[in-house]
């Protein structure tokens, strides 16, 4: 009897030590599942915070701006999976601010992912600012913000997605299977000058950008313009007429009287496009450098062409067989008139698109006017012919006419006689 009960104890001992082995695992593992789940969000809070999250939700309160509400938050795993972890097989561009890889959410829609830079007190402005202002920006020549990610360990922004790259790209490559044609670079700068003067004039708080140049110009499935990377860009107060700021811009690109006196205007933005219009007009790089790689600028050597009256000497070959004369001339005027030195005398964005439209319509009124002359010409070309085929026709019915009235032919419907 008692070894009896001694083997039960011990068959017992054995089975309640063993769900207490389990049962000691699996709380050490909820354990340390719950402290890792809590250091992932104290990790996350920690990121948030760093990023700038307390002063973007500062900026939504003291805003009232719809929009920026609506911008919507992902979570890093989220970004994570779109873009394979951030493979380096899906990087779009890279640039000071940061890389933009290629990916795809959950729901199928391409996006782009901009992973900034490690951000210090000194880049996490811009990064706010441009949250800020293109959650309330809706126009068509302007990149789409779709949301942001505050909680990994960069910053991170999601874009619509731009399949065609960039103008610089498209203008430097020269591509020969499908080149820019001038009647597309046309319209690509009349787009560009659009976006600008919404910004300006248009949207419900004046926007300069800051940054215009062709890298920060998009060219979407259509080859039209979307203006990109508002990182540096300002709004403004209604009264304001200048923002006083330290020198920040691409060289080639930077307005001279900006640089002088460290005032940014609206026409800051101005002379920036028209180093962009050169670019278009000319294929060549905002700085130049020769066979004896001596940098040279653009917008230097425009105007100097211009003074001279040699511009048609420097127009990419690719478009100068093919585009009006009289159309590059005045695009290039324009061109000379936003590089003036003198912010003053260049024209508003608003003028610019104007001018640009006004150019397009006079094209494409021609255009039509065009091919109605070579269509009229060919249908009289036809009715020529037609009328000789019918003299040819009309002859010889004549003569068939005779060879039946002779006396030799016997009629195939005899006459009848009443």
């Amino acid at each position: 009897m008692k070894l009896l009960f001694f083997n039960f104890f011990l068959r017992n001992a054995a089975v309640v030590g063993v769900v207490g082995v389990l049962l000691l695992v699996s709380g050490s593992w909820w354990l340390y599942k719950t402290m890792e789940k809590r250091k992932s969000i104290k990790l996350k809070q920690k990121f948030f915070r760093q990023n700038g999250g307390l002063l973007l939700q500062q900026h939504l309160s003291s805003s009232d701006q719809g929009g920026i509400s609506k911008t919507k938050v992902f979570s890093s795993e989220e970004l994570e999976t779109a873009t394979d972890g951030f493979n380096v097989n899906r990087i779009l561009g890279q640039g000071g601010q940061g890389t933009v890889y290629k990916g795809m959410l959950a729901d199928g829609v391409i996006v782009a992912v901009k992973r900034s830079t490690m951000v210090g007190e000194e880049n996490l402005e811009g990064f706010i600012n441009e949250v800020c202002i293109l959650s309330q920006i809706n126009q068509r020549n302007i990149v789409r913000l779709l949301g942001c990610c505050l909680e990994a360990e960069v910053p991170l922004l999601v874009y619509e997605f731009i399949p065609n790259g960039t103008l610089s790209e498209y203008l430097l490559r020269q591509n020969e299977e499908f080149p820019l044609s001038w009647e597309m670079r046309l319209q690509i700068a009349a787009e560009t000058a659009g976006a600008l003067c919404y910004l300006h004039s248009a949207a419900s708080i004046p926007i300069y950008h800051r940054d215009i140049k062709s890298t920060n110009i998009l060219l979407d499935h259509k080859y039209r313009a979307k203006i990109a990377d508002f990182g540096t860009s300002r709004s403004l107060s209604v009264y304001q007429t200048h923002l006083t700021t330290s020198v920040q811009g691409t060289y080639g690109y930077l307005d001279p009287e900006y640089f002088w006196s460290s005032q940014y205007t609206d026409k800051s933005d101005v002379y920036s496009f028209g180093v962009v219009l050169a670019e278009l007009l000319t294929g060549q790089k905002a700085i130049l450098t020769n066979e004896s790689q001596e940098r040279k600028n653009l917008a230097a050597h425009f105007v100097l062409l211009m003074e001279e009256n040699r511009i048609l000497d420097i127009v990419d070959a690719q478009i100068k067989e093919h585009c009006p004369k009289e159309d590059v001339i005045c695009v290039a005027n324009i061109a000379m008139r936003c590089l003036n030195l003198n912010g003053k005398k260049r024209p508003t964005m608003k003028q610019v698109t104007s001018e640009l439209e006004r150019i397009i319509q006079l094209s494409q009124k021609k255009n039509v006017q065009q091919n109605n002359e070579e269509a009229e010409s060919i249908t009289a070309e036809v009715v020529s012919a037609w009328d000789d085929a019918s003299t040819s026709i009309t002859c010889s019915s004549f003569q068939v006419d005779q060879a039946l009235s002779s006396s030799d032919v016997e009629p195939l419907v005899p006459f009848k006689t009443w």
